[in-house]
C-alpha cells in the first residue's frame, strides 16, 4: 500500500496559512519501511522554528504544516531490519529525520551538515516525495538511524527540549572542550529554552557560569533556581566593563537584534563566542577579533553521535529542562506567549494525553 492510498489515521495539528494558526489535522504518513521505526507520541516541544515556518518566516512554507522537531514516544512498531530498538521502547526524533549517509560529514558522524542537505522533521521532502510533517501529531514514522534512545528513567516530557534546545548548547560547548575544563568561565547570553539549558551545562561541567539579560526580572532565576554564579544585565556599561577579558567562552542564544563588540571584549586572549541564536546581522570591529586572537563560532544542532551523548550525560548527571507542558488545545496560546518571552523555559505539548 502507497502513503497515497493509506488512510490519513495520522491526527495532528496543522497551519493552513500565514497566519500560523493551529487546528486539527488528519493525515497520511508514509509506508513503514523495512529500516523505520513507527512511534506513538507521547510529548513535542515548542520551539521558535515551529512559530517561523507556521507563520512563513522563511518563504517556503508547505502548508498544512504540522510542526515539532523535539519529539519524544514509545515504538509501536519496528521494520524487519530494525536491530537498535523494539516495540515499547522510549524513543526520541529532533531537527532531521535523513541525510545522504555517504558524505565526508554523514560519515563522520555530523549528519545535521551532510553535504547534501539533511532533511528536516517537518516542511521537507520525505524519502517517499511527500512533504514531512512534525511532531503536532499522533505518531510519526523515522529511519532508526535518526532516532534516539531515551533512558527509561529519564521523563519523556522532559526529554522533548533537549532534541533542539539542549543539543543546541551542548554541541559547541563539548566541540570547544568546556566539558573538558573545569573551572573555566562560560558566559551565556539570553536566558531562554536554550540559555537555560547552558547554563545547566555549564555547571555540570564545574564551569563558572555568568548570565547576560537585558531583564533583571531574571536574576533571581538565574542565580537561585538555575545555580549561575554571576548575573549581569548586558546594557549597565559598568557592570560589562568589570568583566572585561574574564570569560573563555560565550554561547549566544539571542536571536534579537545586539551588538557583538561588548561582548567580544569580554573574552579572555584566544577566549570563543559560540553564535546559536539567528539575529538578523552579526557586526564587530576587526579589533574585537584580532586583537585577543578570538573567534566567533557557528553553530547549529548537532550530529546523532553527540546528539545521544547529550542525552545520556542528562539521564547520567539528572539534568533536565525546565518545562511547562500544556495540552495541544493550548498550543495556539503557548506560541503567542512565546513570542513575548513568556515561558520557563520551554513549552512541552502532551500529545498522549490531548490528541486523541
Amino acid at each position: 500500500m502507497s502513503s497515497s492510498s493509506a488512510s490519513a489515521d495520522c491526527l495532528g495539528w496543522a497551519a493552513r496559512d500565514e497566519s500560523g494558526v493551529l487546528s486539527p489535522y488528519n493525515f497520511s504518513r508514509r509506508t513503514l519501511g523495512v529500516d523505520d521505526v513507527s512511534i506513538r507520541i507521547t510529548h513535542c516541544g515548542i520551539c521558535y522554528s515551529d512559530l517561523m515556518w507556521s507563520r512563513n518566516g522563511h518563504g517556503d512554507s508547505k502548508y498544512p504544516l504540522v510542526p515539532g522537531h523535539e519529539i519524544v514516544g514509545i515504538v509501536k512498531v519496528v521494520g524487519s531490519n530494525v536491530h537498535r530498538f523494539k516495540v515499547g521502547d522510549h524513543i526520541g526524533v529532533g531537527t532531521y529525520v535523513n541525510s545522504c549517509r555517504d558524505c565526508e560529514y554523514c560519515n563522520d558522524d555530523e549528519e545535521v551538515y551532510c553535504a547534501k542537505g539533511m532533511t528536516l522533521t517537518f516542511n521537507d521532502v520525505d524519502a517517499d516525495g511527500t512533504i514531512t510533517k512534525g511532531g503536532y501529531s499522533s505518531y510519526i514514522v523515522v529511519h532508526e538511524r535518526y532516532c534516539f534512545s531515551i533512558p527509561d528513567d529519564y521523563p519523556l516530557a522532559s526529554a522533548a527540549p533537549l532534541l533542539c534546545a539542549g543539543i543546541t548548547v551542548y554541541a559547541p560547548m563539548v566541540r570547544h572542550k568546556m566539558n573538558l575544563q573545569p573551572g573555566k568561565s562560560l558566559g551565556v547570553i539570553g536566558l531562554g529554552g536554550l540559555g537555560h539549558m547552558a547554563v545547566k551545562f555549564g555547571k555540570a561541567f564545574g564551569l563558572i557560569v555568568t548570565v547576560f539579560s537585558t531583564s533583571l526580572s531574571k536574576k533571581e532565576e538565574a542565580l537561585s533556581l538555575l545555580g549561575a554564579d554571576r548575573f549581569v544585565i548586558s546594557s549597565d556599561q559598568e557592570q560589562m566593563k568589570a568583566l572585561a577579558k574574564s570569560l573563555d567562552f560565550i554561547v549566544d542564544t539571542a536571536s534579537g537584534d545586539h551588538p557583538f563588540d561588548p561582548y567580544m571584549s569580554l573574552l579572555k586572549i584566544g577566549g570563543v563566542l559560540a553564535l546559536v541564536g539567528f539575529p538578523s546581522e552579526v557586526k564587530f570591529s576587526p579589533a574585537s577579533l584580532n586583537i585577543g586572537m578570538r573567534t566567533v563560532s557557528g553553530s547549529i544542532t548537532a550530529g546523532l553521535k553527540v546528539t545521544q551523548e547529550m542525552i545520556d550525560f542528562c539521564a547520567a548527571r539528572k539534568i533536565y529542562p525546565m518545562i511547562e507542558v500544556i495540552p495541544i488545545e493550548y498550543a495556539n496560546e503557548a506560541i503567542e506567549r512565546l513570542l513575548k518571552r513568556d515561558v520557563k523555559y520551554r513549552f512541552v505539548i502532551d500529545i498522549e494525553k490531548s490528541l486523541k
